[in-house]
């Protein structure tokens, strides 16, 4: 599912999908009621498996709890320390290398691996349990939106950079603008607006503060 392997509205058996991985149906039947309770899926008895789409609701929900945490944790990581910049350099430089072999499943997964050790390094327990929770969430709607807006694998590589160098320079503001800007386009691209004109307005409003 994360992978889109099974789309939103496809009913799956436990059976397919026991053989489908080459394991038992208990595993199987486990890892269906753990789907369930996260909301991926909905279990129809003597029917089967039911994917759930993404709902624009679920990605607005994960945006606002994205902002906050993530707003938070880039203003928490100035000054920055050399070996953040390191791991913050590499995965930018997988999500380069995956965008390339058109693996876009590697690269919602390296995406939300960029934002996640920006979290982590907060040191905060609790709020990098919560974003591990929005895990699968997050690699489903990447993934989602990359499949339906090719472009903006491109362009998460070019905001993150972005992000990146205003953690370098050390502007704790400018990095959280950049993280608001980066994680709105999705919710912007759900509801069908052009993230980029909204942009260009925004730029322009500032202009003539």
């Amino acid at each position: 599912m994360l992978e889109r392997r099974y789309e939103g509205g496809m009913l799956l058996t436990e059976g397919e999908l026991a053989e489908a991985v080459g394991v038992s149906r208990t595993p199987v039947r486990e890892a269906l009621l753990r789907l369930e309770a996260e909301g991926l899926i909905r279990l129809y008895p003597k029917k089967g498996a039911l994917v759930l789409p993404v709902s624009a609701q679920e990605i607005a929900d994960v945006v606002e709890t994205r902002l906050l945490v993530e707003q938070h944790a880039v203003r928490k990581a100035v000054p920055v320390p050399a070996a953040l910049v390191g791991r913050l350099e590499e995965l930018l430089a997988e999500q380069r290398a995956r965008a390339e072999s058109g693996d876009l499943a590697a690269v919602a997964a390296a995406d939300r691996c960029f934002h996640a050790a920006i979290v982590e390094h907060t040191g905060n327990q609790i709020l990098t349990r919560l974003y591990d929770q929005l895990r699968d969430r997050q690699l489903r709607m990447g993934v989602a939106v990359m499949h339906a807006h090719p472009d903006r694998i491109a362009k998460n590589i070019t905001e993150h950079a972005g992000i990146l160098r205003a953690l370098r320079d050390g502007n704790a503001e400018a990095a959280a603008d950049a993280v608001g800007r980066h994680v709105g386009r999705v919710s912007h691209l759900v509801r069908g607006e052009d993230a980029d004109a909204l942009d260009a307005y925004a730029v322009a409003q500032d202009g003539e503060r």
